[in-house]
């Protein structure tokens, strides 16, 4: 079991360590690691906590690292995974804050998240059409996504409004 949660911490450490562009663009990240590396989670275990983890309050990455954790190996897994995915971007996130106004206008620094700004949203596209491939699977599903999708764009709907009507929609829609 120790050597479990080691993992699971060295797992999100990477992960943690490794994404650029905020909570979403790591979600590809965690799906390769926890479905396709380690084979720990399902396709639509994934989707079940990623969808928990928009519901609840705080960044995507930390609630799906813990809830991922917690799946995997209970209290002390979800603990692994929350403090491997903070642990980098914490001690980061000290430095930038010290050193960050000193060199925002650095040519170079700007040149490099010029550079992997796109990348972040490649990234996250491959990981919707993933999920997308396991979670619409049926008409009904579809015609959820496609409401929530056109609400969002057109009347600039708050995600958790989106997912509270989508919740409703499911209910009215499955049960």
């Amino acid at each position: 079991m120790l050597k479990l949660i080691i993992d699971i911490f060295l797992t999100f450490l990477r992960i943690g360590a490794f994404t650029f562009g905020g909570g979403y663009a790591m979600i590809p990240f965690i799906q390769t690691e926890i479905i396709d590396i380690h084979k720990w989670l399902t396709p639509q275990e994934f989707i079940d906590i990623i969808a928990i983890a928009e519901m609840t309050p705080g960044p995507i990455a930390v609630n799906s690292s813990t809830f991922a954790g917690y799946k995997i190996a209970g209290f002390w897994g979800s603990l692994a995974g929350t403090l491997g995915v903070i642990l980098v971007c914490t001690i980061l996130s000290a430095l930038a804050g010290k050193y960050f106004f000193k060199f925002k206008d650095n040519r170079l620094l700007k040149a490099l998240f010029k550079g992997i700004r796109p990348t972040v949203i490649v990234l996250i596209g491959s990981s919707v059409f993933s999920v997308g491939k396991v979670a619409l699977l049926d008409i009904k599903s579809i015609g959820i996504a496609i409401v929530i999708f056109a609400a969002l764009l057109k009347f600039k709907l708050h995600p958790i409004l989106a997912v509270a009507l989508s919740g409703i929609m499911g209910v009215m829609l499955f049960s």
